[in-house]
């Protein structure tokens, strides 16, 4: 972790165009909330089902797209990493930086407004916004991880990373059952559906393996991210 660098991402990307899809994002997600809320009781149900198809199910993964290729894509598309680079800074400093900058705009514009959100709908009942403030949490930072890697793969990760989250998440992840075991959003359901227990949360995983998933996942990408990085800058030398 490197306090000089998380201070010029966090810098550069809640000050570009992209902060006002960071925020439109999960205002739009209160607003619907304060609507349902509005139209009489809600049901903790209809409140879970909520969170999981709108929270989880669309604002978390576009959130994680944005932040993700935002740490560091605009960086390697003008250029201005190679000056990074040649600072005596080890590369996998670069990434997990970002990394945690990118995790902390996540809690910020996503865990904190599902949290939010569910007290909006049912307060805090059933520990629902506690359970959906932890199950997006994870997701976003499984979601900046890989976005991140992309970043640093190609530059189309933020093509690559849309076709991911729209196709991939929400049509064939959620339609064939054998490819949910290969969703991040099937993993965080399986943490709401354990800190939810008063409430039929479907999950297609285990407990168990959907924190090893999230874990690995996140870990590696970001892992394969800062050793990637070694082979940008001597791209860049030459």
């Amino acid at each position: 972790m490197n306090a000089t660098i998380a201070a010029l991402t966090a810098r550069g990307l809640l000050g570009r165009r992209r902060s006002l899809l960071l925020i439109a994002l999960p205002m739009v997600q209160l607003f619907i909330a304060g609507g349902i809320r509005l139209t009489g009781e809600v049901s903790t149900e209809t409140s879970a089902m909520f969170l999981q198809t709108f929270a989880l199910g669309a604002v978390v993964p576009l959130l994680g797209l944005i932040i993700g290729t935002g740490v560091i894509g605009p960086e390697i598309d003008d250029g201005s990493i190679l000056y990074l680079l040649g600072k005596p800074i080890r590369r996998p400093v670069i990434a997990v930086t970002k990394f945690v900058v990118g995790a902390g705009c996540v809690a910020l514009f996503g865990a904190l407004p599902a949290v939010i959100s569910g007290f909006i709908l049912t307060g805090p009942a059933d520990d629902l916004p506690l359970a959906f403030g932890v199950a997006t949490l994870a997701a976003g930072a499984a979601y900046v991880a890989l976005f991140l890697m992309l970043a640093v793969i190609t530059r189309q990760a933020a093509v690559i990373g849309l076709l991911y989250a729209l196709v991939w998440e929400t049509l064939i992840a959620g339609l064939i059952p054998g490819a949910q075991r290969l969703s991040v959003r099937q993993w965080a359901l399986a943490l709401a559906d354990r800190l939810t227990p008063e409430i039929s949360v479907v999950a297609t995983v285990g407990l168990t393996v959907a924190v090893l998933a999230l874990a690995g996942v996140t870990v590696l990408a970001t892992a394969y991210a800062g050793l990637r990085l070694r082979s940008l800058a001597l791209a860049g030398d030459e």
